[in-house]
């Protein structure tokens, strides 16, 4: 999946979204989606990447436990068969819950 496809399938969870970070006092109220690639898992041959593998962190923001609303992003994720595991932490000093959804998606060439 490239950059924009995943912008365009995170889009259909209806929440605000942003790469790694809202601008310094831009940030929506919760809920929202933040998404980045923290590193790569590529596989080598012939002194090459032959296959681009990207990790995909999707982070979902809320001000409370709200299993609705994750749902909803899980039914993006599972629409488009991403594969994922699901972790959750309450960030106190932010006031907020976060729940973590990491994956891998491949580079379309």
């Amino acid at each position: 999946m490239t950059y924009d496809e995943i912008v365009q399938m995170l889009e259909e969870a209806g929440l605000p979204l942003a790469y790694d970070h809202f601008a310094e006092g831009e940030s929506p109220d919760p809920p929202f989606l933040i998404f980045l690639f923290p590193r790569s898992d590529n596989f080598a041959a012939d002194g090459g990447v032959y296959f681009k593998v990207n990790r995909l962190n999707l982070e979902l923001y809320t001000d409370y436990k709200d299993p609705e609303t994750e749902s909803r992003v899980e039914a993006v994720l599972d629409r488009y068969g991403v594969v994922y595991e699901k972790t959750e932490v309450w960030i106190e000093s932010e006031r907020l819950y976060e729940v973590l959804y990491e994956t891998e998606v491949t580079q379309n060439e």
